[in-house]
């Protein structure tokens, strides 16, 4: 049954709840008590969601003749936006994170991180496009990172990050794109970090598999290149197919490197079944485990209406609840801190 309320002679569902002033939902909760809608309030009215990774210059691209395309493998994709990235320009750009920094604001997003693609085949137009509307957009704040999707061990790729640095708020990383040079890539761009003086949030174990340690050697060249504190991992969702000793020593190696990490709950939700034997887990961040270890945990939801994602919409509490149920974490301040302080905390903002 839909619930309906009127307020200034505007019909609104019970879906629109999250635009009231927080007093008439809590209103509403007095007499059907919901520690979901308890949760949401206690987040609005505070600082409200804080978004750590999203990918807002992708969203809204997908189209009817791309939804046979959304069912490749990650890694195909990485090469199939590249057409997106063709035609594009810097005002489709800053019309499409424009509208969606809109939508964010009205899922109650005060901070939100987009990595924005920066390389030889879109060169600085999506960047451009993301500073643009930045500008037009208010009362909500947006931090950039590069993403490397054509790798940085090639110097013209990594000249086009050099340039612009000092536009971006954060080094993004995806060792993935230099494929068996994963290694090199994180050298390269843990050095960029320390010289420029920015924290640097990189893609680790993504495709929810035993073979991937990518989160292992994050927190080992964190350590080596004197990084402790100013590194995040997002995604470690290989990291559960883990056996369990071995999860516990990379959660000691990441307390040494002082790791924080980014869990995208739906990001890979849609993983296919395997016949490759691992403990049994959802295919999400441990981030139970990583809690219970005292790791500084944020979330985000990473793509939006596109390739990657086609019916994903950003909503933020929606990716809350994927993690409090995939992880069983029913704690109201754990989750609050969550959304909150580790979003600050992952993009810098607060220590």
């Amino acid at each position: 049954m839909v619930v309906v309320f009127y307020m200034r002679n505007i019909k609104l569902t019970k879906i629109y709840l999250k635009s009231f002033d927080t007093y008439l939902i809590k209103e509403i909760l007095v007499k059907y008590w919901s520690p979901l809608e308890e949760l949401n309030v206690d987040i609005y009215s505070s600082t409200g969601f804080v978004n750590a990774h999203a990918h807002l210059d992708r969203a809204y691209t997908v189209t009817p003749k791309m939804m046979e395309l959304t069912k490749h493998h990650l890694h195909e994709k990485w090469k199939l936006v590249d057409q997106i990235k063709r035609q594009r320009t810097v005002d489709d750009y800053a019309s499409g994170i424009a509208t969606a920094l809109e939508m964010q604001k009205y899922y109650g997003v005060s901070h939100i991180c987009s990595f924005i693609d920066i390389d030889d085949v879109v060169e600085f137009k999506a960047l451009d496009g993301a500073l643009l509307a930045r500008d037009r957009i208010n009362n909500i704040e947006l931090l950039l990172a590069c993403q490397t999707l054509k790798g940085v061990l090639n110097k013209r790729n990594f000249r086009y990050i050099e340039d612009r640095i000092d536009d971006f708020d954060i080094i993004g990383s995806l060792p993935g794109a230099d494929k068996g040079r994963e290694s090199e890539h994180i050298d390269v761009m843990m050095e960029l970090a320390k010289d420029s003086g920015k924290m640097l949030h990189v893609h680790v174990d993504q495709l929810n598999s035993p073979k991937e340690k990518e989160t292992e050697l994050l927190c080992r060249k964190t350590i080596q290149h004197g990084m402790e504190g100013n590194v995040v991992a997002v995604h470690s969702i290989s990291l559960a197919a883990h056996r369990k000793s071995y999860r516990q020593e990379v959660y000691r190696m990441a307390q040494d490197a002082g790791m924080m990490f980014i869990s995208c709950p739906s990001a890979w939700i849609d993983h296919q079944r395997s016949e490759v034997l691992m403990p049994f887990h959802n295919a999400i961040t441990p981030v139970d485990e990583l809690i219970e270890n005292n790791l500084t945990v944020a979330i985000g939801s990473d793509n939006i209406h596109d390739i990657y994602k086609p019916y994903s919409d950003g909503d933020i509490s929606i990716e809350l609840r994927f993690l409090l149920e995939a992880c069983k974490i029913y704690d109201k301040d754990i989750l609050k801190n969550i959304v909150i302080k580790g979003g600050l905390r992952t993009s810098g903002i607060i220590k």
